[in-house]
């Protein structure tokens, strides 16, 4: 019997399906790693890094302590491999539909929606707890998690200065400058995904108004079945009066 041929597809004498193949080694330790991350994220986003019981991570995943030391070193190093698995999967599940979206205003509505429904599997608090718990601080976490939202910034930002070439977004003597008004829009998509967990499908279109809301523009659903096809229109002086 030629057994590199046979090996994960044999059939069964009675012909029936391939058997399916054995998971390697890796595809397991990268499962475990999977869970343990997203166990993690979700203790962070409830109770910060001073509170996180490895524990209890391990526990929430499935897993035992052990499995857990067996990945990551310490607490350190295991919230380290969050902040970058959060920035990786927000990208994977939300940035690739910000660079669809056929324009400026359209992109940063989508990043909008695309986050609060992101965060809807109870991590939302993740990014901003750390911010909170290690603000004026010098430390690794402190500074991965600094530099994840500097960079949503300085996105956001270029968006809104291409809006405001186009003309999409006010851009008048009395308003504020792209990066005052990135850090409002990112304050409020933020804010309102976390007030808003446990509430969908209503979280996604609130989250996208409140920042409509504070890009100066009035929210207007119209019929978008994709994140990328958001209504917009500017709003006048008089209505925002």
């Amino acid at each position: 019997m030629d057994v590199r041929k046979s090996s994960g597809a044999e059939r069964s004498a009675g012909g029936g399906a391939a058997r399916q193949p054995r998971a390697t080694q890796a595809d397991r330790r990268a499962r475990t790693r999977a869970a343990l991350l997203e166990s993690a994220a979700r203790g962070l986003s409830r109770y910060g890094y001073g509170n996180l019981r490895l524990e209890q991570v391990a526990q929430d995943a499935g897993y035992t302590r052990g499995a857990l030391y067996h990945q990551f070193t310490g607490k350190q190093e295991l919230t380290l491999a969050v902040t970058e698995w959060v920035l990786d999967t927000w990208w994977q599940e939300v940035g690739v539909l910000v660079e669809r979206a056929p324009d400026p205003v359209a992109a940063l509505l989508t990043l909008a929606r695309g986050h609060a429904v992101y965060c809807r599997r109870d991590i939302a608090r993740v990014a901003m707890a750390l911010r909170l718990e290690f603000a004026g601080q010098d430390h690794p976490v402190g500074r991965a998690v600094e530099q994840g939202y500097r960079d949503l910034l300085d996105r956001c930002t270029g968006l809104i200065e291409a809006a405001r070439e186009a003309g999409a977004i006010p851009d008048g003597p009395d308003d504020p400058p792209a990066e005052t008004l990135a850090l409002a829009f990112v304050g409020a998509i933020e804010g309102t995904s976390i007030a808003l967990s446990g509430h969908a499908p209503h979280d996604a279109p609130l989250v996208a108004r409140a920042a409509t809301g504070a890009l100066g523009l009035t929210y207007d659903p119209g019929e978008h079945p994709d994140p990328g096809r958001t209504a917009h229109r500017r709003t006048t002086r008089r209505e925002a009066s």
